[in-house]
C-alpha cells in the first residue's frame, strides 16, 4: 500500500488529510513539526510527504531542506501545502541550495486537484 507521510502542526488538517487519503486507499503516517517529519521519514520511508512550511519547534523550510540533503530521503517526492502566499512558491523555487518541491498546494486545499497531482507524482 502507497504510504504518505502528512506533516503540519494544526492537528484539524492532520486529522482531515488522513482521513481523505485513507477513504482513497492510501497509508498514512503523520508527523507534527519538522524534527519529527525528518526523523519518521528515515524510517518509514514514504511514498510521498505533504509538508507545511510554517510549524513550532522546526519550520517547514529546515525539514524540506534536510529532506533533500539527505540520501536516505532525497528521492521522496514533497508535496508544500500551507497558510503562507504564493510569494513564499517563488522564495522557495529560487533558492540554490534546495531543489523546488514536486508540488505546492495553499491551503485550504482543493481536495480533487490534491488527490490527481499524488496520483499523477506516483503514477497510480
Amino acid at each position: 500500500m502507497t504510504k504518505i507521510l502528512i506533516v503540519d502542526d494544526e492537528k484539524d488538517v492532520v486529522t482531515y488529510l488522513s482521513a481523505f487519503l485513507q477513504d482513497n486507499g492510501f497509508e498514512t503516517i503523520t508527523a507534527f513539526d519538522g524534527k519529527e517529519c525528518f526523523e519518521i521519514a528515515k524510517k518509514e520511508k514514504p511514498d510521498l510527504i505533504t509538508l507545511d512550511i510554517t510549524m513550532p519547534n522546526e519550520s517547514g523550510v529546515r525539514a524540506f531542506r534536510n529532506l533533500q540533503e539527505s540520501d536516505e530521503t532525497k528521492n521522496i517526492p514533497i508535496i508544500i501545502i500551507t497558510g503562507v502566499s504564493s510569494e513564499f512558491k517563488n522564495f522557495i523555487s529560487t533558492r540554490k541550495q534546495v531543489f523546488p518541491p514536486t508540488a505546492y498546494f495553499e491551503k485550504p486545499i482543493n481536495r480533487e486537484e490534491l488527490l490527481a497531482k499524488i496520483k499523477e507524482i506516483l503514477k497510480l
